[in-house]
């Protein structure tokens, strides 16, 4: 399940994201991202994944889209900080992808 809030202040919008960034809700976040962004008029978006605990594929690629479009992101922990360093590449280098390639190495 994922919970995020929305809100606009003077020096931009704020995303507040909580929980895991997959599945349908990738969908959800990327259909409210859309309709508020395409308005936004080049407001600066910073998006708070402080709280997000899991990021499967479809929510690497929505961060990415976010990423593009301009957006700043607040996280801790090594896997999101890594995560975030390649958004600009094809997502091979991110952690999970090494783990999931050293996993099928071992079978």
């Amino acid at each position: 399940m994922l919970r995020f809030s929305y809100s606009r202040r003077d020096d931009g919008e704020r995303w507040d994201l909580s929980g895991q960034l997959s599945g349908p809700w990738v969908d959800e976040l990327r259909l409210v991202w859309r309709r508020i962004r395409d308005h936004a008029n080049g407001t600066p978006a910073v998006v708070d994944l402080k709280e997000v605990t899991f990021i499967d594929e479809a929510g690497e690629r929505l961060l990415a889209e976010m990423h593009r479009s301009g957006a700043h992101f607040l996280v801790t922990g090594v896997e999101h900080k890594h995560l975030l360093a390649n958004l600009d590449g094809d997502g091979s280098g991110t952690v999970r992808r090494r783990m999931e390639r050293l996993g099928g190495e071992r079978s």
